[in-house]
């Protein structure tokens, strides 16, 4: 089993120094509580920022060293939001940080159009599965929890989809139908890790869960600072598709108009 953290961050805006204390402080928690994956939300560092050309590092900038500082000196595998410089724009990633300071970088499929941020930043074009001590784990960024396409084409080779997120509380009803939805028809566990606190005018109530592939939350935050810990068991998952196989009866030649 892995034992995960939902690190649940209050996220100050666009201030990399407190962003990294605050995360430290609490990534330090996780491991003292037996963690060995730990999720920070979505562009942790800096808030949800439309300032991509500001706020966006290069490869290796700050955020990115830090990370792979702190994953080593915890001993933990991390999964962190981090706006990255390219070309033409900035993207909106998430890093799988190793203790060896090993990266795998996914860059989030939907920019979110309601709110511009497809003019600020560029979206990815794959979905990425990373084996984390036995658990097949693909990151996810927050509007693509709205798209079933990304989380089915990657459910055969998945344990634990992780959605790191800047979600509003203003359609957190959204939030946690979707997270249950995704886990349901996937048969596969879902960690959803959300900020809280308030930035650029918008409140962000957390509801970080993580949910079996059953639909059962089993562990889940309202709106404090707070980890979250729970197990993912890789053998849950397959016991679960061998007892109720619907990704078996998937057509995909029917699904076309």
């Amino acid at each position: 089993m892995l034992r995960t953290a939902l690190v649940q961050l209050d996220t100050r805006w666009e201030d990399r120094v407190v962003n990294h204390e605050r995360a430290g402080i609490l990534l330090a928690q996780a491991a003292a509580a037996g963690a060995r994956l730990a999720i920070l939300p979505e562009m942790f560092s800096t808030g949800f920022s439309m300032k991509g050309e500001d706020v966006a590092e290069e490869p290796g900038g700050p955020t990115g060293t830090w990370l792979k500082e702190i994953a080593a000196e915890l001993g933990l595998w991390i999964v962190a939001g981090v706006a990255e410089r390219g070309v033409p724009l900035p993207r909106n990633t998430a890093h799988v940080v190793s203790p060896r300071g090993d990266v795998v970088r996914y860059a989030k499929i939907h920019p979110f159009s309601f709110a511009e941020e497809d003019k600020h930043y560029a979206g990815g074009d794959r979905v990425v599965t990373v084996p984390v001590e036995g658990v097949r784990v693909t990151p996810l960024v927050c509007y693509d929890l709205r798209f079933p396409e990304p989380f089915r084409l990657a459910a055969h080779e998945t344990d634990l989809y992780v959605v790191i997120a800047n979600w509003p509380e203003r359609r957190r009803a959204h939030w946690q139908t979707l997270l249950r939805a995704r886990a349901i028809e996937n048969l596969a566990y879902v960690a959803g890790v959300n900020r809280v606190g308030d930035g650029e005018g918008f409140h962000y109530a957390g509801d970080s869960a993580l949910v079996s592939p059953w639909g059962e939350t089993l562990a889940g935050g309202a709106e404090n600072e707070t980890v979250l810990v729970a197990d993912v068991d890789p053998a849950v998952v397959r016991d679960a598709r061998a007892k109720f196989p619907a990704l078996r009866d998937r057509r995909p030649d029917a699904y076309r108009r």
